[in-house]
């Protein structure tokens, strides 16, 4: 569908559409934060979180970072999906200023106590899952209220968090349930951008092949995937756990391959979204192994699969194409663009890589350093397009999200 037109207001450019200010904010915390979390972790910086580093590092990445850009994905995409008008305005304008407060309670939670961190911090969510439930269901699109479950576990996940660090002193079942729910929400929503936009590129531009239609085998991969990570957050070690990982590893692989991402090569905002959807089975299959063979293969590459590959990769893919498309811009991929999907790639490999040798700090520093240079990249690229007007010479680009 076409993108619906927006009211006419007095309020800036960036409050027209949920992508504008959540996919700018989003990208400048995530290059921001892991420049703070690095020091951090070394002990040359402090917050005033009652979270230990780590959990604080953890938690901003999966409900600051993720929970932006995944708002700012479904406020863009849900009126495509149900015609309706956009939030804008006033109602986005409260959802940042409640996603800011949020960021700010965790990070002072040891001022103003955990609780009530805890409840400022998870009242964006609440918000997201509520506003988004309430345009879907107005619209009538029932079929994609199924988008609004992994939502409502990133939701409980996040308050898991709060509770887990303040009665347990570290969080353990949350972080991999939050990080499930975002392998999953890839697992849907890739599912269907990734062949989309495939079969609109390649029946313009290279004839042949076509990606293979959404199918039962789809729904199938999607359910024993989700039922695997949902074991993996509460039964990390269970030999049942490792074996359903590695059967998800093996299916979501074959998924991916009845997409024809080999015909897509000459473009890179096509490319992309291939490439970061391999970090989903690579992802589970480090994980299985961890649990098969803890001794050789940290769980921390797995986790970091599913992270800096599958997520980091994945949300950077779909901003760069939905900030050009909403835009009014065209979609091809600039230099700048491509350096920025060439330095998320290769610092999730090193990423990855680095979980396997934690005393050599030299791949983490590397990773780290492209992961900044990735989002502030993006940021300083995009950001005069978010913030400014859309372009009036274009029509609408239904392929944009």
């Amino acid at each position: 569908m076409a993108i619906p037109r927006t009211r006419p207001g007095a309020y800036p450019a960036v409050l027209s559409y949920g992508f504008r200010p959540f996919f700018l904010l989003g990208s400048l915390y995530a290059g921001g934060a892991i420049l703070f979390w690095l020091p951090l972790f070394y002990g040359r910086l402090e917050t005033s979180s009652v979270f230990l580093p780590v959990d604080w590092h953890v938690h901003e990445m999966l409900f600051g970072y993720l929970a932006a850009i995944v708002t700012g994905f479904l406020l863009t995409a849900i009126p495509n999906w149900t015609g309706r008008l956009p939030v804008q305005g006033l109602p986005l304008l409260v959802l940042v200023l409640l996603w800011l407060s949020g960021r700010l309670a965790v990070f002072f939670s040891a001022q103003t106590g955990w609780l009530v961190g805890a409840a400022v911090d998870c009242a964006f969510l609440l918000a997201v899952a509520a506003a988004a439930a309430t345009e879907i269901i107005a619209g009538r699109n029932w079929r994609n209220l199924k988008v609004l479950l992994p939502v409502a576990v990133l939701l409980a996940a996040n308050m898991m968090f709060h509770v887990e660090a303040h009665y347990q002193g570290v969080s353990d079942v949350s972080r991999r349930l939050g990080l499930g729910a975002a392998v999953v929400l890839i697992m849907i929503i890739g599912g269907r951008i990734v062949p989309s936009f495939t079969r609109n590129w390649l029946v313009r531009e290279n004839q042949g092949r076509l990606p293979a239609p959404f199918s039962h085998f789809d729904i199938a991969t999607i359910a024993l995937s989700a039922t695997a990570l949902a074991a993996w957050a509460f039964f990390p070690e269970s030999s049942a756990t490792g074996a359903m990982l590695l059967a998800g590893a093996v299916l979501n692989a074959i998924r991916l391959v009845r997409w024809a991402g080999d015909r897509t090569l000459r473009d890179p905002l096509v490319l992309i979204l291939h490439v970061a959807f391999v970090f989903v089975p690579i992802g589970l299959l480090l994980a299985g192994l961890a649990v098969v063979l803890p001794e050789i293969i940290p769980s921390a590459a797995g986790i970091h699969a599913f992270s800096v590959g599958a997520v980091a990769c994945m949300t950077l893919a779909v901003m760069t194409r939905a900030t050009l498309g909403h835009t009014g811009r065209e979609l091809r991929a600039s230099i700048g663009t491509c350096v920025v999907f060439v330095a998320i790639v290769v610092a999730a490999v090193l990423r990855i890589c680095a979980a396997f040798v934690p005393a050599q700090a030299t791949l983490l520093h590397l990773s780290a350093t492209l992961w900044v240079v990735a989002f502030l990249g993006y940021a300083t690229l995009f950001g005069g397009m978010l913030v400014q007007p859309r372009l009036r010479a274009r029509q609408p680009n239904k392929a944009a999200a």
